[in-house]
């Protein structure tokens, strides 16, 4: 098998047990909270926790690569995710569970960074679209079968064995890992304390003080203040990185075009569509009486939409170009994440797969344009930088998909009066997040009617590729 497609295979694993692991777990929310004494809705702490991890260690998750090697750090993060679904599994209460997915946060930072970080180092540009789909493909039978297994597991066992079910995945990625992926090292310069600290505890306390809003775990000042000081601290890191030689996270990266429509709109996009996997399956269970693995057997058909637009991904940017594509397809993608929340108990089951396939290819075709535009003017010096800002784009923004689609939810349940289970409540917070993904194409229209032509293979027939006006910084 060729590199173009092992590597992707092998990174392909990690993301495998990450996303059925996220997946799963969102099935099993209802069940998990009555086992922990809380509400559902407050266990979005548990997925915002994760994500949390994420976007404060994958920062050095680059500069770790870069010291010490691709492939050791590859396969020590899939051994501390391993180590972090133990102690999910273990856990005896909301606290314990939330502090078991912060360690599989810290594993993760560096997991899917790094591999991905491995692929863009090790293919050329013109594979790099296909490259992708084929990491993205494997990858995407994680949310397949975490829905339906983690629906299954809840309604037949117990919840506790979803953490587990990602072992013998994890154990076979780590021995691959060790055996093909190439110890890909770069000179880096001295580790940036100052802003790490000052991105960490920034984007930690603002995004802990946006998820704490309406919950009661402590008082309105306290949670206000919180925010004020998480985000003065990332105002403050802003501030650190336009003096900073090599900052943590190169934030001039955004003058390229290309990236700041990957990073900026890809980011808007996610908050919208970040808040399905929690909002669906509890308008399912809680608005509709589905037990959990009826849940999971009609949201896995999303993803099931998913996988197939990642095959056909390369052949409709090759037809169409990028441009074109993330704005219309934006919309159409928007458009349908609102209309989830026109679901009633009475919809037949029919339409709702329906509507929930067309919904996950539409999705599938963005995503994969936003991963790839974002790279278009990227040189290989700086792949380490620009991977590492967009990881934490991303995971920010698939963090506030939960805390916004959570409050909106929690806001329109107590206006209407009938709670978190109102369906007027889930067609408020579905209109909501479907509002921010849509707004997402006012970036995407500012791209160059030509941009990422080399990517999508259309440079050969007169669409020509110009090289980025933005002075290079050297590595961190």
């Amino acid at each position: 098998m060729s590199p173009q497609r092992r590597l992707p295979l092998i990174v392909a694993t990690a993301l495998f047990i990450e996303n059925m692991d996220s997946t799963a777990i969102s099935t099993s929310l209802p069940q998990i909270a009555a086992d922990v004494g809380t509400e559902p809705v407050a266990l979005k702490l548990a997925l915002t926790t994760y994500m949390l991890a994420l976007a404060v260690f994958i920062p050095v998750s680059g500069w770790v690569a870069d010291r010490f090697g691709a492939r050791r750090i590859f396969v020590g993060a899939i051994a501390v995710f391993l180590v972090g679904s133990l102690c999910c599994a273990a856990s005896d209460g909301l606290g314990s569970l939330v502090a078991g997915r912060f360690v599989q946060g810290v594993g993760g930072a560096m997991m899917v960074p790094v591999g991905r970080l491995v692929l863009l180092r090790s293919i050329e540009k013109a594979e790099l679209v296909r490259a992708l789909s084929w990491l993205t493909v494997p990858a995407m039978l994680g949310p397949i079968l975490g829905p339906v297994l983690g629906g299954a597991i809840t309604t037949y066992a117990h919840w506790r064995f979803i953490f587990l079910i990602n072992l013998p995945m994890g154990l076979l990625g780590m021995w691959l890992a060790w055996r093909f992926v190439p110890d890909l090292r770069q000179p880096v310069a001295k580790m940036d304390w100052r802003g790490f600290v000052l991105s960490a505890s920034g984007l930690g306390l603002a995004m802990f003080g946006l998820s704490a809003i309406g919950r009661g775990l402590m008082p309105g000042a306290a949670t206000s203040l919180v925010i004020v000081v998480g985000f003065a601290l990332v105002f403050a890191y802003v501030r650190h990185a336009r003096t900073h030689p090599h900052p943590l996270l190169c934030l001039d990266l955004l003058r390229y075009p290309t990236y700041r429509a990957g990073v900026l709109g890809g980011s808007l996009f996610r908050i919208g569509i970040g808040a399905t996997p929690f909002l669906l399956p509890l308008m399912l269970q809680l608005g509709f009486g589905l037990d959990p693995l009826q849940s999971g057997l009609i949201t896995f058909t999303s993803t099931a939409g998913a996988m197939f637009m990642k095959v056909v991904a390369p052949r409709i940017l090759h037809q169409f170009g990028f441009r074109p594509v993330l704005v219309w397809n934006g919309l159409l993608a928007s458009a349908l994440l609102a209309g989830f929340g026109l679901f009633r108990a009475d919809t037949p089951y029919w339409l709702m797969v329906s509507v929930l396939l067309a919904s996950g290819c539409f999705r599938s075709l963005q995503f994969t344009s936003i991963n790839a535009i974002a790279y278009a003017e990227i040189g290989q010096e700086r792949m380490s930088q620009a991977s590492s800002l967009a990881a934490v784009a991303q995971q920010v923004s698939l963090a506030l998909g939960v805390t916004i689609g959570g409050y909106a939810l929690s806001v329109a349940g107590r206006a209407t009066g009938g709670g978190d289970g109102d369906p007027l409540a889930f067609l408020f917070a579905f209109l909501t997040v479907g509002v921010i993904s849509a707004i997402s194409v006012f970036e995407m229209r500012k791209l160059a009617p030509d941009a990422g032509a080399e990517m999508a293979g259309r440079a050969e027939a007169g669409h020509e590729v110009t090289e980025p006006k933005v002075e290079a910084r050297p590595q961190a």
